[in-house]
């Protein structure tokens, strides 16, 4: 199987795929399976029949669905793919693939490409996870209230047993990663996730790593894209075998958040157009509280900005010349701002169509303050210059909120896609 490499790609824009449709649960009588476990391996003899048959028994009694389970071999040169065909021939629901390369993304992102279950999880062969987490992993997949869900061994709920060497590694990690990328999750690296196959098969695209960064890079891209990520406590149990080299895995890690946070800071990655396509889906559209803080954000900049501006002017062009004036810079300043900060959009293609559409926008915005001041000098014509700048900051509120949604709504609206998707 040959791979190709897309750090090249991840220097220009990536095509847009389709919206993803409302989340809905699934049929109650589903005749193929629901759930498709990958078991990644490489050169795991000695553990891998075990883990499957466990795994196996384990679903037949608990999980009420048709379910299966991939077998993901990694290059294996021990006795690995024989117990894995034999494993697939004897246990129904089971089978198993070989790929020529190492890597425990590239066996995800291969076995999860490939599957038609509506829900993909995978699980470590060491099973240092208590599988009576699995059940409760899935099932709000399955329910449609989440989009991907993720075992945590950092949450309040969560019984861990490992020395103190690796518990240091694991929260500076996921604290590094808070601090850098921004995240909200809890736990990148724990081996134990899901997600819906609609899910995967925009997100999968999107992902470059083949490693141990894998994770990481598709729950962040997910969480960007205002996608809901569910966490599970899960109690787990160290590998004292683990094969896992700390030193060469940390570096890489390194380089995939450096990489991924230059994609994300450059707008290189559609994270707009994996929102849901149905705006609400029982919930705030996507990325509409994290949009109103920065909108805030930029507003507060643009009116100190603007009150400055007005100041500056009045003295030699009259209270409504230095209105219009001031308006006017700042509301160009301000969608500028708006949107590379507030909705993401970056590069020339379409700038002079936003600019004209936020100069609409500051057409509401002047006519709120110009019609204040009007009230204000026919009411009370010995108004000072502080009366003035009240009456103008109340006005200016009532315009952002205008704004705000005239944005939103019109100046840069989520992309959707409403015909079918192309196969």
């Amino acid at each position: 199987m040959r791979t190709v490499r897309r750090s090249a790609l991840m220097d220009r824009p990536i095509p847009e795929p389709a919206a993803l449709p409302r989340r809905a649960p699934l049929p109650a009588h589903h005749p193929d399976p629901v759930l498709d476990v990958v078991v990644p391996v490489y050169n795991e003899e000695n553990d891998l029949e075990p883990c499957v048959r466990r795994l196996h028994a384990h679903l037949g009694e608990t999980f009420p669905y048709a379910f299966r389970i991939t077998i993901a071999d990694n290059a294996s040169t021990d006795a690995t793919p024989r117990i894995a065909a034999r494993l697939a021939a004897e246990l129904p629901g089971t089978d198993w693939i070989r790929l020529a390369e190492k890597g425990r993304g590239r066996a995800l992102h291969t076995a999860w490409s490939r599957s038609r279950a509506p829900v993909l999880a995978y699980l470590d062969v060491d099973l240092s996870t208590d599988l009576a987490a699995l059940l409760p992993l899935v099932a709000p997949l399955i329910s449609g209230h989440s989009d991907i869900a993720i075992g945590t061994r950092l949450a309040r709920g969560s019984r861990v047993v490992r020395g103190p060497k690796r518990e240091v590694i694991s929260r500076c990690y996921n604290g590094l990663l808070r601090s850098t990328l921004a995240v909200g999750f809890s736990d990148a690296q724990c081996g134990f996730k899901a997600v819906r196959r609609d899910v995967a098969e925009r997100l999968l695209p999107l992902v470059e790593d083949r490693e141990w960064f894998f994770d990481t890079e598709l729950l962040v891209i997910a969480e960007r894209a205002g996608l809901r990520i569910h966490e599970v406590p899960v109690d787990w149990v160290d590998d004292p075998d683990s094969r896992v080299h700390i030193l060469s895995t940390a570096l890489a890690d390194l380089r995939g958040m450096a990489r991924l946070g230059r994609a994300l800071a450059g707008g290189r990655l559609p994270l707009t157009a994996l929102h849901r396509s149905d705006g609400l889906d029982g919930e705030l559209p996507a990325g509409l509280a994290r949009q109103a803080v920065r909108f805030a954000a930029v507003g507060a900049a643009s009116t100190l900005c603007y009150l400055l501006l007005y100041t500056l002017l009045r003295p030699a062009t009259g209270a409504q010349a230095a209105n219009a004036l001031a308006l006017l810079a700042s509301a160009v300043a301000n969608t500028a701002a708006n949107r590379r900060l507030t909705f993401g959009v970056r590069g020339r293609d379409g700038a002079l169509r936003h600019q004209l559409k936020g100069l609409a926008a500051f057409v509401v915005g002047l006519t709120l303050t110009s019609g204040s001041l009007a009230v204000l000098h026919h009411t009370a014509p010995g108004a000072g210059h502080r009366v003035e700048l009240a009456a103008l900051i109340a006005a200016n509120l009532a315009a952002t909120l205008l704004r705000f949604l005239l944005f939103r709504a019109w100046v840069f609206p989520a992309r959707r896609t409403t015909g079918p998707t192309a196969p």
